[in-house]
């Protein structure tokens, strides 16, 4: 029995693909090998035509829901706070129980008690998050997938959301030190719903990108011989950056937008002395997303996947998906060579993210407000960035991969720097400056990073199994940071320095981005996905 009937199809030419009967009348696509294929430069997808084409107001509230998706508060603030909370409720290892970690007296690191022993505040912030991304591995491998099936990848994305906007809603509960331990599983909460709408929403964008009303034009033209094959998939190419592209400036108008409003309860005497303040701009940024996110669930067009075959459960469909594809990982080598690469990117990235995050919490004291200050630096520049590069790609037609590969080079500068601060005090994220520096720096380049890196993923995801891989691609983008957390917890744990995990980090992110610019092949691998779709439809049984 096929595990997978996705209600998609292939434009091909003469002898790629043999069309038959079944015993209903009805016809079949029974694809040969990829390998077989006498021309698979003519494979390009087509959607089932009952699908609606994307209108205007559906595309916008898909927009929307990016703008207030922007994670200003579930994997900004709440860690910031969090880790405020567990810094003031420590003391210091040098001092002993009862000294503090907030006075000027303190000497080494802040450790609290755990598990019958003690750990520093810093590892605690990573372990928390190697548990969030912990949780995403296993939510991404056993229900990422069901979304290709029915409406269940709309309700799924709903549910996380829900789950997000109560997580954030719920820190208003977060009032003394004492509550560390409710902000620590707070945090793990919001951060792993957020990461979850990352995904499942992005599983949305490869399907909307081949409604449009010019994805459709193109491929009407590309039937009636008007276009080449090449300029249909160049063309195409440049249409999935567009859209992700405006999903990124979307994204950070929504960090622009949420910080500036921050500072209207920040700067204010009145409720910036509040002790409550923190909390109260968690709500706000939480309420920015309720109001521009809900339009999404309420103008979606029904693209439902095929129903779920029969005597399948969406809690193990999952893993049989997943099966499925990496035994047949020879037929699409590229998608998963980029997948492994990216796992690794990514693990990374975000370790390193969150260890400057917690370098600059030391360094500006907690504040909410310098954060606010630092954050709308990132997110001006980020918002510039990514129109640049758009302009630029589209200007001079530069394929995703290569836009990728020059926003990925920063990547690796990042830990780099960060690896001076070893055996200096004057550079490597010791001093103010560069921490406003890192911000700039990060929005002029990690932002279209982003944007380039989905759209590979779409590029090499074969049609009709979006929610699957890009469930994969979450594991990798996501849940991949479950290792390099510990690694670095625990480097930081017995050297008692931060800086000491930025070497592992350079290392991990180096290897990485070298795998994906040597082995990933953009072009041969969006093929390969057409040929793996039209196979796996084509199976009876």
């Amino acid at each position: 029995m096929s595990l997978i009937s996705p209600p998609e199809h292939l434009l091909h030419a003469p002898n790629s693909i043999d069309g038959k009967r079944d015993s209903d009348g009805g016809s079949i696509l029974v694809a040969r090998s990829p390998q077989k294929i006498n021309n698979p430069s003519a494979l390009i997808t087509n959607v089932d035509r009952d699908e609606p084409v994307v209108t205007k107001r559906e595309l916008w509230s898909y927009y929307l829901y990016s703008n207030g998706d922007n994670g200003v508060g579930p994997s900004g603030y709440t860690l910031t706070l969090f880790q405020s909370l567990a810094t003031s409720a420590g003391y210091d290892s040098t001092g002993g129980p009862g000294s503090s970690c907030v006075s000027n007296t303190t000497s080494s690191q802040c450790v609290l008690p755990w598990m019958g022993s003690t750990k520093s505040a810093s590892s605690i912030v990573l372990v928390a998050n190697g548990v969030s991304f912990a949780i995403m591995t296993a939510m991404f491998t056993t229900i990422g997938a069901a979304g290709d099936y029915g409406t269940f990848g709309r309700w799924l994305l709903f549910t996380v959301t829900l789950i997000c906007w109560v997580a954030q809603y719920a820190c208003m509960a977060l009032t003394s030190p004492s509550r560390w331990k409710l902000a620590m599983v707070l945090y793990i909460v919001g951060f792993v719903s957020y990461g979850a709408t990352l995904v499942f929403y992005a599983a949305a964008f490869p399907r909307l990108a081949r409604n449009t009303s010019y994805t459709r034009h193109l491929r009407d033209k590309y039937e009636k011989g008007e276009i080449s094959v090449e300029e249909y998939e160049r063309e195409e190419s440049l249409e999935k950056n567009r859209i992700s592209n405006i999903l990124t400036v979307h994204s950070n108008i929504g960090y622009v937008v949420t910080y500036l409003l921050n500072l209207a309860l920040l700067i204010p005497p009145r409720t910036g002395n509040n002790s409550m303040v923190d909390g109260y701009t968690i709500v706000l940024d939480n309420t920015y997303w309720v109001l521009l996110g809900i339009w999404w669930f309420i103008y979606q067009s029904p693209r439902p996947g095929p129903p779920l075959p029969k005597g399948e459960k969406y809690i193990t469909i999952g893993w049989k998906q997943i099966w499925v594809a990496v035994k047949t990982y020879k037929s699409l080598p590229h998608t998963f060579v980029y997948l492994i690469g990216y796992f690794l990117l990514a693990d990374g990235l975000n370790t390193t993210g969150t260890l400057v995050a917690i370098c600059q919490n030391d360094k500006f004291s907690f504040s909410f407000l310098q954060n606010t200050y630092l954050g709308l630096s990132q997110a001006i520049t980020s918002t510039i960035s990514t129109f640049g590069f758009w302009y630029i790609q589209r200007s001079w037609k530069i394929s995703t991969k290569k836009m990728f590969v020059v926003t990925n080079i920063v990547t690796i500068l990042i830990p780099l720097w960060g690896m001076i601060g070893i055996w200096t005090d004057k550079f490597g994220f010791h001093n103010a400056w560069e921490f406003w520096a890192y911000n700039v720096v990060f929005g002029l380049f990690q932002a279209p990073y982003y944007a380039f890196a989905q759209t590979m993923m779409a590029e090499l995801s074969p049609p009709g199994f979006d929610n699957m891989f890009f469930g994969l691609y979450g594991l990798s983008n996501r849940a991949s940071s479950m290792v390099g957390p510990y690694v670095v917890q625990a480097i930081i744990d017995k050297t008692q320095n931060n800086w000491q995990g930025f070497p592992f980090l350079f290392a991990i992110c180096t290897a990485a981005s070298l795998v994906i610019w040597i082995f990933v092949d953009v072009t041969k691998g969006r093929r390969d996905a057409a040929s793996w779709a039209a196979a796996r439809s084509g199976q009876r049984g």
